[in-house]
């Protein structure tokens, strides 16, 4: 039985359900198809902290008595042949999903507290998320830089010749 009245957050713990739950298996693929030993391990990391954070928002949901609406349309698999690929290089699947830049100027999690009524409980799941976050892109531009780097020594090597 759902509480009153509904919470005004609860489109955005739905939100970051759906999506926190759709980027997993992403993170697995791709790090299923790497041969970099380094980058495979850090897309492990980064892929369970991503069906960590699905499961934790739904559960949140469950406990306020709402359940996640999940889309109708599988919109991830354009996505996931992406990270499946082996014929694309990692840092074409950094590109491809946008990934490996550092930390925006504009943060989209900056406003995620701007809801007054977001409870105790709720705010310190968003806080962990947030910080959790910050830290996988932070982990993954290292990783994107240090590909690019190797990207760009190859095809040095190819030109010199």
């Amino acid at each position: 039985m759902a509480l009153s009245p509904k919470p005004t957050f609860l489109g955005l713990l739905n939100a970051l359900a759906v999506a926190e739950t759709a980027a997993e298996p992403l993170f697995l693929a791709w790090a299923d198809t790497t041969k970099d030993k380094r980058l495979a391990k850090t897309l492990r990391f980064v892929a369970m902290r991503e069906g960590e954070h699905g499961k934790a928002f739904a559960k949140r949901m469950l406990e306020l008595g709402y359940e996640v609406r999940w889309p109708d349309t599988p919109s991830a698999e354009k996505a996931l042949d992406v990270a499946a690929s082996t014929s694309k290089t990692d840092p074409q699947k950094f590109r491809a999903f946008k990934l490996g830049k550092p930390s925006p100027k504009i943060d989209v999690f900056d406003g995620m507290f701007n809801d007054k009524t977001i409870d105790p409980i709720t705010g310190g799941l968003l806080g962990r998320y947030i910080a959790e976050e910050r830290d996988s892109t932070r982990l993954l531009a290292v990783e994107y830089g240090r590909l690019r780097v190797k990207e760009q020594v190859a095809k040095a090597r190819v030109s010199s010749k």
